[in-house]
């Protein structure tokens, strides 16, 4: 082989050694800049609340809500001194199991998909429009959105684009949200309930958080419970 042609050989072999190296960082690179947001399937996040009407003559109530979620698997948790209700869904069946206890009675409720979809209409009905408007909540950087309910009333809700949830059956009020909301307000009548995260924990849920009781509780059908009031 002549010296020219060794050295168009071995050029072209360097040559098709680096542009594969070149085209996977570039790719890399732009794979990672264009995708930062981390998918989450095992989480708790507790929202602490606060309930206040417009003319301030009472002082304001308030509590905490708590939400578990395991793949498919999501747990709502919320209650006082005489009240607790935990809210228990499968987003791959659609089965959902209510549990409350109120004034010392013990009542399961169980739904079908048909039923939570019913239960949850005017929530899955809800539309958001994101604004400019950002802040820090919990030490992520939230975006806020406007959600806007089917009667054309309004209210305010900060999520974090860096959090994404793969059940977005957890919450049927932010299904359509891009991100995981860690902030939000709702307007009620003359009543104001704002909800911040105060615990947000990215740890895998123990599956027993999942399980529903066999024995202790009064069991009834939906159709049953909406005549008392139990299924709201």
């Amino acid at each position: 082989m002549s010296s020219n042609a060794f050295c168009f050989a071995n050029n072209y072999f360097i040559r098709m050694k680096i542009i594969p190296c070149i085209l996977v960082c570039f790719f890399g690179l732009h794979s990672s800049g264009s995708y930062a947001q981390k998918k989450i399937s095992d989480f708790s996040i507790v929202y602490d609340y606060e309930i206040s009407n417009g003319t301030g003559a009472s002082k304001p109530v308030t509590g905490s809500n708590a939400i578990f979620v395991k793949g498919s698997l999501s747990r709502f948790e919320t209650g006082n001194q005489s009240y607790s209700s935990s809210v228990i869904h499968d987003a791959t069946t659609g089965n959902t199991v209510i549990l409350k206890e109120v004034s010392g009675q013990k009542i399961l409720i169980r739904l079908t998909l048909q039923n939570w979809k019913q239960m949850n209409a005017n929530d899955e009905a809800l539309t958001f429009s994101n604004t400019n408007e950002t802040k820090t909540i919990a030490g992520y950087k939230c975006i806020r959105a406007t959600a806007k309910t089917k009667d054309g009333s309004e209210y305010a809700v900060y999520f974090t684009g860096d959090l994404s949830v793969d059940n977005t059956d957890y919450d049927p009020k932010f299904k359509n949200l891009a991100g995981l909301v860690l902030e939000y307000e709702i307007t009620k009548g003359d009543f104001k309930i704002k909800y911040t995260v105060s615990k947000l924990n990215l740890n895998p849920v123990p599956e027993s958080r999942f399980d529903i009781p066999k024995t202790g509780y009064r069991e009834m059908t939906f159709e049953e419970s909406k005549k008392l009031n139990f299924a709201q």
